[in-house]
C-alpha cells in the first residue's frame, strides 16, 4: 500500500509538470514573437521537449503503477528506464537545435527587437522551472523514481540554458553586439547535449541490470556489521531495480547439518537485515547451499562438530567478492 501510495504521488506530481511545461512554452513562444531571436526560439524548442518528456513520464509512473500479472512477473517499472532513455535523447536533439540555430544567426544574422520585455519573459520561465525541477529531483530521490529525477535534471537543464539565453539577451540590449545571443546559444547548446547523454547512460545501465557497486557495497558493508558465524559465506548477490522497487538474489552458505527450518531462519535473518537497510521495497530470491569441506578453511563456527579442517581466515565481503558466482574459498580469494 506504501508503495502505491508513493506512485500515485508521483503520478500527481508528473501530471503537474506537464501542465507547467506547457504554460512556459507558451511564455517562451510570446518572447520569441516579440524578440526575434534565434536563441529565445531555441530555448521554446526545447520547450516542446519538456513537454513531450513531461507527458512520457507521466505514462511511465502510470504503467509502473499497475501492479504485477502474468505477463509481467516483475511488474511495470522497467517502462521509467525506457522512457528516460527517450527523454535523454530528445534533450540531445533539443541541443543539436540550439547548435544548428546558432549556427545560422552566426552566418546570416538576425535583427532583434523588444529585448527588454523579452528578458523579463525568458526569466520567469527560468525560475519557474529550476523551483519545479529541484522539487521534482528531490521527490524522486524520495521514492525513488528514476522519472521523476530525469525530468528534474531535464528542466535545470532548460534552466541553465535559458539563463543564457537571459545573459545574452541582456549583453546584446547594451552593448548591442547581436552575435553575442548565438554564441551563448551554441555553448549551452553543447551543455545539454551532455546532460542528455548522462540521462542516456544512466537508463541504459537500468535496463541492462548493469551491476550497482555502491549499492553493493553498502550491503556488504552492513552484512559485515551484523555477521554471525553460521553464515559461512554469502555470494552471487545481483540487484536488479524494477522502477522503484529492487530485486535482490544471492546465495548463503550454511552448515549442512543445520535442519531445514533452522537454515530457513537464518536466511530470513539475512533477509530482514537486508530488507530494514534499504530506502525501498524489496523483493529476494536467496539461495541456501550447504557447506563443503573447503568452506572449513573460512568457517568461523567454533567447536563445530563435522569440521575437517582448521578455520585458517576470515574473509571479509565487500562488493566485489560478494557478486562472485562461485562459494568463497582460500583459493579464489588470493
Amino acid at each position: 500500500m506504501k508503495t502505491n501510495k508513493k506512485n500515485n504521488s508521483s503520478l500527481a506530481f508528473q501530471k503537474w509538470i506537464a501542465v507547467v511545461g506547457i504554460i512556459l512554452f507558451v511564455g517562451k513562444i510570446v518572447a520569441w514573437k516579440l524578440t526575434n531571436s534565434d536563441a529565445v526560439f531555441s530555448d521554446a524548442m526545447e520547450s516542446i521537449v519538456n513537454v513531450i518528456s513531461a507527458f512520457l513520464g507521466l505514462y511511465s509512473l502510470y504503467l509502473a503503477s499497475k501492479p504485477r500479472d502474468e505477463n509481467h512477473p516483475y511488474g511495470h517499472g522497467k517502462v521509467e528506464f525506457v522512457t528516460s532513455a527517450i527523454e535523454g535523447s530528445l534533450i540531445s536533439i533539443a541541443g543539436l537545435m540550439i547548435i544548428y540555430e546558432g549556427t545560422n544567426s552566426l552566418i546570416s544574422g538576425k535583427v532583434l527587437s523588444k529585448l527588454d520585455l523579452g528578458i523579463w519573459i525568458i526569466a520567469a520561465t527560468a525560475i519557474i522551472n529550476y523551483i519545479i525541477g529541484y522539487i521534482s529531483i528531490q521527490k524522486g530521490k524520495r521514492e525513488n523514481s528514476i522519472v521523476l529525477i530525469s525530468s528534474g535534471k531535464h528542466l535545470q537543464s532548460d534552466t541553465i540554458t535559458t539563463l543564457g539565453v537571459v545573459v545574452s539577451l541582456v549583453l546584446v540590449y547594451f552593448t548591442k553586439i547581436v552575435w553575442i545571443d548565438s554564441v551563448v546559444a551554441l555553448f549551452f547548446g553543447f551543455y545539454i547535449i551532455v546532460i542528455g547523454y548522462k540521462i542516456i547512460r544512466k537508463s541504459l545501465s537500468g535496463i541492462m541490470d548493469e551491476a550497482d557497486p555502491e549499492m553493493l557495497e553498502r550491503l556488504a558493508s552492513f552484512l559485515n556489521e551484523n555477521r554471525k558465524p553460521e553464515w559461512i559465506d554469502v555470494h552471487n548477490m545481483k540487484i536488479q531495480q524494477f522502477g522503484s522497487r529492487l530485486h535482490i538474489d544471492a546465495h548463503i552458505t550454511l552448515p549442512w547439518y543445520f535442519e531445514l527450518r533452522t537454515a530457513h531462519d537464518e536466511m530470513e535473518e539475512v533477509i530482514k537485515l537486508i530488507a530494514k537497510n534499504t530506502d525501498r521495497k524489496v523483493e529476494f530470491n536467496f539461495h541456501m547451499d550447504d557447506c563443503k569441506p573447503t568452506s572449513c578453511a573460512i568457517c568461523q563456527i567454533e567447536n563445530c562438530p563435522v569440521r575437517q579442517h582448521a578455520f585458517t581466515k576470515k574473509i571479509d565481503w565487500n562488493g566485489e567478492n560478494i557478486s562472485q558466482p562461485d562459494k568463497h574459498t582460500l583459493d579464489n580469494q588470493l
